[in-house]
């Protein structure tokens, strides 16, 4: 789940496909409503099954989207108050640590970089053919 670096617990997280999953969550909400309101005549029992079935059967293939798709791989760090490695700026730091044809997630010497060449650094990274999402 997650690596140990002097004691703290680091989580990795997907913000892309965890924002995906709480508006699909959302999105099941008046879905399973409906499904309530055009079955309720076989009682609420029944009427929740079959909604949960209907639902069931349509968010399997969202959620299976949103937890396996290789689309949603990039994964970025950000850290305050680094030192950008390329102007020496003090600032907010971003790096890419993870996408499909690119891994530094075992990196001993991390470099952050400021917003600007953050972005100047995912550029040429695109056009050495590294697939940042």
């Amino acid at each position: 789940m997650g690596q140990k670096i002097k004691g703290i617990k680091i989580v990795k997280i997907n913000f892309k496909r965890y924002l995906l999953y709480l508006m699909r969550w959302q999105l099941s909400t008046p879905i399973l409503a409906f499904c309530m309101v055009l079955f309720l005549s076989l009682g609420t029992t029944w009427a929740t099954v079959i909604a949960n079935l209907i639902g069931g059967m349509i968010f399997y293939f969202v959620d299976k989207f949103i937890f396996q798709s290789r689309i949603l791989n990039s994964s970025w760090q950000i850290k305050e108050n680094i030192s950008c490695v390329d102007c020496d700026n003090i600032c907010r730091g971003y790096r890419l640590v993870e996408s499909e044809n690119y891994n530094k997630i075992s990196d001993k010497n991390p470099e952050f970089r400021c917003e600007k060449c953050s972005e100047s650094k995912s550029q040429v990274l695109r056009a050495n053919g590294v697939i940042i999402k």
